[in-house]
């Protein structure tokens, strides 16, 4: 495209699938309006501030086999692990204490009662020891309307359940082909998770095998459609123990995954001008910059580990995850320094929660 023909389409108020390609597909000089745009766009609809999520994997115990990911049941060779009540909750005061604002629990998905009773007993414990101030979001994959309804009830507040890809027929070469990874089960689990008042996520892998430049329009288009308040996307990263492990087939070089993961971020921020996005650790894994790359291009939410050390080479979904071996001190300060090298600022003691919700239901109580 020319540089003109790029300016003008940037400036659209809406954007078709066919631009949505233009754009993912547009040369290194375009790239640089685009990012351009998107940091503007950023700063008058969201501002320069960035909101600490502090990230505690739960567990990496899974029902789930997915094909891409390295905690997939199938994976035999991962020692598989469970944080202690007391570990949950401290990582949780260390939060509180250094004016995160919010944490993150994640691990992988199951439904049995014992853990679904587990994440309530948490959630009421973090309430009390932080007086209700500690902003919660929660992505533990697929449940019931009733399990989420009672998450919501006792302080989840925000739920990430990332589709992966929008694809159906995309989705299905990924996952094994049984009702436990079913494409219109997760797109449910969306929807009620929408209709019962989180502020609801999803987000994408970047770069997978099958995968086309017009599979991601319709990813982004997704998101505009779907509605969604906040993002958690970034490259695909293969991991040695997967099916996927060496399935080439239209799969782009590490480092254009990540400049169209850059794109990704930008496009969507100039498309949703209020969501949240996140800054990815994917990004940081090939790029050791990327996730300052990424909050200059329009993202607004980073996640500091506080998961104990002795359980981060467990919780592997792609190999060469970064920061594995710090402390969550040593996370903390070096992401404060990344995101002022940015040009941003840390919103301390703020939820930081997504503006696209707030506008949409302007009487929610936050922070």
């Amino acid at each position: 495209m020319w540089m003109a023909d790029v300016i003008k389409l940037l400036d659209q108020a809406y954007f078709s699938k066919d631009d949505l390609v233009s754009l993912l597909a547009a040369d290194e000089s375009d790239t640089k309006l685009i990012f351009k745009k998107a940091a503007e766009v950023r700063e008058k609809y969201v501002g320069k501030k960035v909101f600490f999520r502090g990230l505690i994997e739960y567990s990496n115990k899974c029902a789930k086999n997915c094909l891409y990911c390295g905690i997939r049941c199938g994976n035999t060779k991962v020692q598989r692990y469970e944080m202690t009540e007391e570990e949950v909750l401290e990582a949780a005061t260390f939060a509180f204490k250094n004016n995160y604002g919010s944490i993150v629990i994640q691990s992988g998905e199951r439904q049995d009662k014992r853990f679904t009773e587990t994440i309530i007993h948490l959630l009421e414990k973090i309430k009390a020891l932080s007086e209700g101030k500690l902003g919660v979001t929660l992505s533990l994959g697929e449940q019931t309307e009733e399990t989420y309804k009672k998450w919501f009830d006792h302080g989840g507040h925000r739920y990430l359940l990332r589709i992966e890809v929008s694809n159906r027929e995309l989705y299905a070469k990924l996952h094994p082909n049984d009702h436990l990874h079913s494409y219109d089960q997760r797109l449910e689990a969306l929807k009620t998770l929408k209709k019962l008042g989180y502020q609801a996520g999803t987000g994408v892998m970047i770069g997978l095998p099958y995968q086309t430049i017009r599979d991601l329009a319709d990813d982004l288009i997704f998101f505009r459609e779907f509605d969604i308040d906040m993002i958690g996307m970034g490259p695909y990263i293969e991991h040695a123990e997967t099916p996927l492990y060496g399935v080439y087939e239209s799969v782009i070089p590490l480092n254009e995954r990540f400049r169209l993961a850059l794109k990704m971020i930008a496009i969507l921020r100039i498309m949703m001008k209020d969501i949240n996005i996140a800054a990815t650790t994917a990004m940081q894994t090939i790029d050791k910059q990327g996730r300052e790359k990424a909050i200059m291009v329009g993202a607004n939410i980073i996640m500091p580990n506080l998961t104990p050390v002795k359980y981060r080479e467990n919780y592997l979904l792609y190999e060469n995850k970064p920061c594995i071996d710090e402390e969550a001190e040593e996370c903390m300060s070096c992401l404060e320094a990344r995101i002022h090298l940015a040009g941003a600022t840390i919103g301390y003691g703020e939820w930081g929660d997504s503006k696209h919700f707030n506008h949409r239901f302007p009487t929610q109580p936050t922070d």
